[in-house]
């Protein structure tokens, strides 16, 4: 009599984003994997730690930017407690910007919003599988980043910014005032206003004037 040929239990993947009609499309690109399914879904990142610490997921798909604590604090927080957990970070910005901190935060991936379905699949699949996803734009830049010898002034002064510092440089370069930027990051005015004191600080300009200036040129350099 033949053996019945055991199947796979099916891979659970938890997805994080506050926008629910992306957070929806998400859910039926992934679930049109053969053996995915969704097995929870959150709009910020203290729910999501929570549940995620319940469900225990294979793999968790996240945006950058969520309500309060951010994709990048998530992602560590996730990491710390368990750093086989694969993450793939799913954002509408430039990987230019976060690609490289999000593998050195330890996710196992980076693929921009804009990707088309397909291109998701096949990242979703890659790091369900224990590979890392990159553009070939983004392992290209990081292998030559490896490559060149590390010297004082190849260290950039943005490496020394946090995952917040750089996303609220970024809104000043958009033309975003406080009030836009504590609406868009759901914190307050009087947290904008102190990491805006720490990068006058740490980029060495002087006055909202001379950062604002810094970060339209680093925005238009860069994003």
């Amino acid at each position: 009599m033949a053996k019945k040929e055991q199947t796979k239990p099916p891979r659970k993947v938890f997805i994080v984003d506050d926008h629910p009609v992306f957070r929806d499309g998400l859910v039926r690109i992934a679930a049109a994997i053969p053996g995915v399914v969704i097995c929870g879904e959150a709009d910020n990142a203290v729910e999501a730690f929570n549940a995620i610490t319940k469900l225990n997921p294979d793999l968790i798909l996240m945006d950058i930017n969520l309500p309060g604590k951010s994709g990048l604090e998530l992602l560590q927080d996730v990491h710390a407690t368990n750093p086989e957990l694969p993450v793939l970070v799913i954002s509408m910005h430039d990987e230019h910007l976060y690609a490289e901190r999000v593998l050195r935060a330890g996710g196992r991936g980076y693929i921009m919003k804009q990707a088309g379905p397909d291109k998701m699949r096949e990242a979703i699949s890659k790091v369900l599988n224990g590979q890392v996803y990159a553009s070939e734009k983004t392992a290209a830049a990081i292998l030559d980043a490896l490559s060149r010898p590390r010297s004082a002034t190849s260290t950039s002064v943005l490496s020394k910014l946090t995952d917040r510092e750089l996303e609220i440089l970024r809104l000043i370069g958009q033309g975003k005032d406080t009030h836009e930027i504590s609406d868009s990051l759901h914190i307050s005015t009087k947290t904008v206003d102190t990491h805006r004191s720490h990068l006058r600080e740490k980029l060495g300009v002087k006055g909202n004037t001379e950062l604002i200036h810094y970060a339209v040129r680093w925005v238009g350099e860069h994003v």
